[in-house]
């Protein structure tokens, strides 16, 4: 949870962070526990964890001052990368949670499918790495080798690969800065054969937009967005709402957060807390429809 990860870095501790959320919710609360304590802060998203090791050594969160152009977020595209637009309003939970390169739960899943879980990753990604919403962007990889890249002022672009694998970036943080043996199979580029790379598309991956938009807003947005999130892909799994739903339970509750602030954990939780209780109203509506 937000207000454990907090009290974790302020405490100057070694935190090897997987949870999007905690930097979603509170993230300038946490990232300035870990400046203030000291603590080392290590990514273990496969995305997040792929950047940091493209970044050049001492890194200090200053894309301007390490020559940083973009930092490429990449994305699978979910189940639903081909599927004609007009027949997402009848996916199913199942189709949803049925992952082409990925074995995650539910909700992760269903993230994925949405591109929601794309979006929060580039609000992780603004806060581990300082990077402004308008240096970071995503890219469609749906072969899920490169797991992220970084671009810089000449022209370089430094990637990482490697099986789909978790084991990969669990490995990396648990030994950094060693390297030891993770049990994940060797990158065979010969029986891969080819990387293909696409823009995400927004029309179908609305809750993409929505969240560059929270990022964009800032204060409680983001947490709103998660909240809301949370509470319309709960729905959705229990056939309460259909899946085009997702995105607009999201967006409206989005419209109704100005002025929330979060400049306290308190703060940070009452906002999640409001907008769960906008979330379960609109979900309300989009189910009577």
């Amino acid at each position: 949870t937000a207000d454990h990860a907090v009290e974790w870095a302020a405490a100057g501790k070694k935190v090897l962070l997987a949870n999007k959320e905690a930097l979603v919710l509170s993230g300038r609360l946490f990232m300035d526990a870990v400046a203030e304590s000291g603590a080392c802060l290590l990514p273990i998203d496969s995305e997040h964890n792929a950047i940091f090791q493209a970044l050049p050594a001492g890194y200090a969160r200053d894309p301007q001052r390490a020559g940083v152009r973009r930092v490429l977020l990449t994305a699978s595209g979910g189940p639903f990368r081909g599927t004609a637009l007009e027949a997402l309003a009848g996916v199913t939970p199942e189709q949803a949670c049925a992952h082409p390169n990925w074995v995650m739960g539910r909700k992760i899943s269903v993230d994925s499918a949405t591109m929601m879980n794309k979006g929060l990753e580039v609000i992780e990604a603004h806060w581990l790495f300082g990077a402004a919403a308008d240096v970071i962007e995503v890219v469609v990889h749906p072969q899920s080798v490169i797991h992220s890249m970084v671009e810089y002022a000449d022209g370089s672009v430094i990637a990482q690969l490697g099986n789909p694998d978790m084991r990969t970036p669990i490995a990396h943080a648990m030994a950094w800065p060693d390297r030891i043996e993770a049990g994940v199979r060797p990158l065979d580029l010969f029986e891969i054969a080819r990387l293909d790379f696409e823009r995400p598309d927004v029309q179908r991956f609305p809750c993409l937009r929505l969240a560059f938009e929270a990022l964009r807003a800032g204060e409680a947005a983001p947490a709103v967005l998660n909240a809301a999130n949370e509470e319309a892909v709960g729905a959705f799994l229990d056939r309460r709402i259909g899946f085009l739903d997702i995105a607009r339970v999201i967006a409206s509750c989005l419209e109704r957060c100005g002025g929330l602030a979060v400049d306290s954990l308190d703060a940070v939780l009452a906002a999640d807390a409001r907008a769960r209780e906008w979330a379960r109203s609109e979900i309300l509506v989009a189910a009577a429809r």
